[in-house]
C-alpha cells in the first residue's frame, strides 16, 4: 500500500481494489479495533469525482441502524479522500449462495427481513440504495444480515440524468428507464434476491441486457420454483408497477412476518437465523481473522458538522456526535464495497502488510462523520462460539523448486614419478576377467505429484459474459528416473457422473499447467473434483493424493 493514508490508523492489508479506489483493512491506533478504509485513488484531484465520494459519506452518516454497515469517519486531504467504515463478522450472501446453494425458506425470510429493515432505515433518512444484490448483503456469525455499499445511492426523488445505473439481474423495470430514485426499486431488488435465496438463481435468466430489460418489464413474475406460502410476497415485492409494491418497507416487513409465522410457525426466525449462522461458520476460511481476534467495533450515530480552520491551510469539520453503541466483532471480518462500479473482493490468506510507522503531521481537510472506536468500547468473540472461528496455522516456508544440494567429491590424486628417476619397469597388463554386471532393477516407482491447485475455483458455464469460464490447474511433478520433460501429466475431472481427462504442459522445472474451461451448463450448480495423474517412461502412473474442487454454476454471474 503506497501513497496517502489516513492518520490514526495502522494499515494491515489490502482487501480489494477497483477501477477508482481501494479498500484497506486497518487498525484504529487508539483501541486496536479493525476497520475498513475505502480510499479514492483514481482522479483524486477531480473536484466532481471527489464531490461524489463526499456525497456517499454524507448519505451514510445519517443512517444509524443495526441492519446497515455504519460510517465512522470521512477524511479529505490534499493527497486524497477516504471513508472509514464498520467491518462485519461474516460473509456476503453471494459467497454463501455460491458455496452452498439455496437456503431454507426460514433463512431466506430472515435475509429479506433484515434487508427490509435496513432499507427502511435508509429510506427514512431519504436515501435510496439503488444497488441491492447478494454481494451487498453481509451475514454475520449469528445469522443476522447487514446492508452494505451505498456507492451509487441517491436521495429519494433525485434524477440520475441520462444514465442508468444498477445491477441488471436485480433492477426494477422503472430503474431501466432512468426514473428518479425511489424506495420501490430497492423493494423490488430485495424481493429478487429473496427469490434467489429460495431457488439458487436470479428470477430472470436473460443472456444479454436487452433480454433482461424485457423480462423485468413484461415477463411473468416467477413463483413456481419457490415454496407456495411465499408466492404472494414475490408477486407483491416484484410487481411491475412501483405503486403496486408494498411501501414503505416497514409495511412489507409486517406482511412478511405474518406470512412467515402462519406458514412456518412462531419460531421461524430462530430456526432461520440458526441455519444462516451454521452456513456462515462453514465459510470461516473466508474470514480475514479466522482466529477470532477481530476485536471490538464502536458504532455511532453521526452527521457531518461544520468545517473549521486548522491553521495549516486545510479545514476540519467538527463532528456532531450521536449516541454511541458497541457491536461485537469477532471470528472474522468482511467488507463489501464497490468503488467506481467495480466489485471488490479479498482472500483470507492475503499476505499482511507491515504496519506503517508513525504518521507525520499532514495538512488536510477532515470531515469527521462519526466517532472512531474509543477506549471505552471493548468486546471480543468468545472462543468456541459458533462464528466459524478457527485457529490459523502458519505454514513453514517451502523449499524452492529445482534447488539441488551440492555434493562434495574427492579429486583424483595424480600419479607422479620423482624427477630424475628412471621410469619403473613395465609389467604385463593383467588379463581382464570376463563378467556381466547385474541388470538394473526395474523401475516400479511412479512419479511424485504435489501442490495441486486450481484458480479460480468458481466458474460460469461456457458462453457467460461476466464471470470466469476457465480455471488454471497446476501441479508439481517429479520422478526419480524419468526427466520431467518426458513425463506425461494430465488432470481428471468428473461432471454429472462422466469423467474426462485433459493434458497438462510443462511450464517450468517440475511445474505442469492445464486449463479447465468452456464447460457446458449443468442442470444444477455442481462441485467438480479435479485430480492430477502422472506417468513416467516405464509406464508407472501416480494419481495425486490432493483433490481440488471447482464449482460450476448453472447460471451466469449477474452483470
Amino acid at each position: 500500500m503506497t501513497g496517502w493514508r489516513v492518520s490514526g490508523y495502522t494499515p494491515v492489508r489490502r482487501l480489494g481494489a477497483g477501477a477508482s479506489g481501494s479498500v484497506d483493512l486497518a487498525v484504529h491506533d487508539g483501541t486496536g479495533t479493525p476497520v475498513a478504509i475505502k480510499y479514492l485513488t483514481d482522479r483524486p484531484d477531480d473536484a466532481s469525482f471527489r464531490a461524489a465520494f463526499r456525497d456517499e459519506a454524507r448519505l451514510l452518516a445519517g443512517i444509524d441502524d443495526p441492519y446497515v454497515c455504519r460510517l465512522y469517519e470521512y477524511v479529505e486531504a490534499p493527497g486524497g479522500a477516504a471513508i472509514v467504515m464498520e467491518l462485519v463478522n461474516g460473509v456476503s450472501l453471494r459467497q454463501m449462495l455460491r458455496a452452498q446453494g439455496p437456503t431454507t425458506p426460514e433463512s431466506a425470510l430472515c435475509v429479506l427481513k433484515g434487508s427490509l429493515a435496513g432499507l427502511g432505515a435508509a429510506h427514512a433518512h431519504g436515501v435510496v440504495h439503488r444497488d441491492y444484490k447478494p454481494e451487498n448483503v453481509l451475514v454475520n456469525g449469528e445469522g443476522a444480515s447487514k446492508l452494505a455499499d451505498f456507492g451509487i445511492a441517491m436521495p429519494v426523488g433525485a434524477s440520475a440524468g441520462a444514465s442508468v445505473t444498477g445491477t441488471p439481474r436485480y433492477m426494477a423495470p422503472e430503474q431501466w428507464t432512468g426514473a428518479p430514485a425511489s424506495p420501490a426499486c430497492d423493494i423490488y431488488a430485495a424481493t429478487a434476491t429473496f427469490f434467489e435465496c429460495l431457488t439458487g438463481h436470479p428470477p430472470y435468466d436473460g443472456r444479454d441486457l436487452a433480454t433482461l430489460r424485457q423480462q423485468h418489464a413484461r415477463a411473468p413474475i416467477p413463483t413456481d420454483p419457490a415454496p407456495p406460502p411465499v408466492h404472494d410476497l414475490l408477486r407483491h415485492g416484484m410487481a411491475k408497477r412501483p405503486a403496486d409494491r408494498p411501501q414503505p418497507a416497514q409495511v412489507f416487513l409486517a406482511t412478511l412476518e405474518e406470512v412467515a409465522a402462519g406458514a412456518y410457525g412462531a419460531d421461524w426466525e430462530e430456526r432461520g437465523l440458526r441455519e444462516l449462522a451454521r452456513r456462515a461458520a462453514l465459510l470461516a476460511a473466508l474470514f480475514p481473522f479466522p482466529d477470532g481476534t477481530g476485536g471490538a467495533t464502536a458504532v455511532a450515530s453521526t452527521s457531518l458538522g461544520a468545517a473549521t480552520s486548522t491553521g495549516d491551510g486545510s479545514e476540519r469539520t467538527a463532528p456532531r456526535r450521536g449516541r454511541a453503541r458497541t457491536a461485537l466483532v469477532g471470528g472474522g471480518l468482511v467488507v463489501a464495497m464497490l468503488v467506481g462500479g467495480a466489485g471488490l473482493s479479498y482472500a483470507a490468506r492475503d499476505t499482511p502488510v507491515a504496519p506503517a510507522g508513525a504518521a507525520k503531521p499532514e495538512a488536510r481537510t477532515e470531515l469527521t462523520a462519526g466517532t472512531p472506536p474509543t477506549g471505552r468500547v471493548s468486546a471480543s468473540a468468545t472462543p468456541g462460539e459458533p462464528d466459524g472461528s478457527t485457529t490459523p496455522t502458519t505454514a513453514a516456508p517451502s523449499t524452492p523448486t529445482g534447488t539441488t544440494t551440492p555434493t562434495a567429491t574427492t579429486p583424483a590424486t595424480p600419479s607422479m614419478t620423482p624427477s630424475g628417476s628412471p621410469p619403473p619397469p613395465s609389467t604385463p597388463a593383467p588379463t581382464p576377467s570376463t563378467s556381466t554386471s547385474p541388470p538394473a532393477p526395474p523401475d516400479t516407482t511412479g512419479p511424485t505429484v504435489a501442490r495441486v491447485t486450481a484458480s479460480p475455483t468458481e466458474l460460469d458455464p461456457a458462453g457467460c459474459p461476466y464471470g470466469p469460464t476457465a480455471s488454471t490447474v497446476t501441479a508439481l511433478v517429479n520422478d526419480d528416473r524419468t526427466a520431467v520433460g518426458d513425463l506425461r501429466v494430465r488432470f481428471r475431472y468428473t461432471i454429472e457422473k462422466q469423467s474426462y481427462e485433459q493434458s497438462m504442459a510443462l511450464v517450468r522445472s517440475g511445474q505442469f499447467r492445464g486449463v479447465l474451461g468452456d464447460l457446458p451448463r449443468p442442470g444444477s450448480t455442481t462441485r467438480i473434483p479435479v485430480t492430477v495423474l502422472a506417468t513416467d517412461a516405464a509406464g508407472n502412473t501416480t494419481v495425486g493424493d490432493s483433490t481440488v474442487y471447482v464449482t460450476l454454476y448453472s447460471f451466469c454471474t449477474p452483470g
